[in-house]
């Protein structure tokens, strides 16, 4: 299979549209079912290989193998193995004894960040993190995940959730990832969920860079997020700032906070 074919396959898998249809459309841009060098056989393996975590042979079982070590030497030690169809390793959470013993000092809110990856393997490793009463960071489980859509992101969290015996974060912080906002408010309907402010200001210079006023209108944004006490002394500033820098036309800022 050449590369422009997977990479199609990839990127339509990933956008959820049904095989059948992928491999349709690869026919019609071919003219001809006799021009493809492949099956619709050899797509359906593709993608399953796609899905499943990228371990090397034994990875897979040595993983295993440590979780069931550390569970018997502490019973509340707790991990989910998700398998696919044939038997495959595909996503993975875990979390310890003191973690799941923190959560219940300090679980009001958690941020969720899936922007970490390990390079060898190509996974995404995904923290649930919160803050203690000395203002430390403090984990509160993991997930090491194949795919970033909503189904993963489901499981995830479902997952997570059952190891915290069903008790849901009064508020979740996560990036403007839409499969994890899918599955924030599949999982978690009743907790409130916000954007990570530093994903937010990680934008700006992309978002805003090419403006004529950038400079100001940056030092104006950045005194108003980290400087504002109070909720209505933000919003008159914010309505000033966009009257003032002509930025009505910019939705993009409005959807980050109202």
């Amino acid at each position: 299979m050449d590369s422009y074919s997977k990479r199609r396959l990839e990127l339509n898998d990933c956008a959820g549209i049904p095989l059948n249809k992928i491999f349709h459309s690869l026919v019609v841009e071919s003219k001809e079912y006799e021009n493809l060098q492949f099956g619709e056989k050899d797509c359906q393996n593709y993608i399953a290989k796609l899905r499943q975590l990228r371990l090397g042979v034994g990875d897979a079982e040595a993983l295993r193998n440590y979780f069931t070590r550390m569970q018997r030497r502490n019973s509340k030690k707790f991990y989910v193995i998700d398998m696919d169809d044939d038997g495959r390793l595909r996503n993975v959470c875990w979390v310890d004894a003191r973690s799941r013993a923190v959560y219940d000092s300090f679980g009001d809110v958690v941020s969720f960040d899936n922007t970490y990856l390990t390079n060898r393997y190509n996974m995404s490793f995904s923290p649930f993190v919160g803050v203690n009463h000395h203002g430390q960071s403090i984990l509160f489980g993991c997930g090491l995940l194949s795919r970033e859509d909503r189904e993963t992101y489901v499981w995830l969290f479902k997952s997570w959730m059952e190891c915290m015996r069903g008790r849901a974060p009064k508020a979740i912080v996560i990036d403007q990832c839409r499969s994890i906002q899918a599955g924030v408010t599949k999982v978690f309907p009743e907790s409130h969920y916000c954007f990570c402010l530093w994903h937010i200001m990680k934008k700006v210079p992309e978002k805003l860079g090419s403006l004529a006023q950038y400079k100001e209108i940056k030092k104006t944004l950045k005194t108003l997020v980290y400087d504002s006490m109070e909720i209505k002394g933000f919003v008159d500033v914010w309505h000033d700032m966009i009257t003032d820098y002509g930025l009505q036309k910019h939705e993009w800022l409005s959807s980050l906070f109202f």
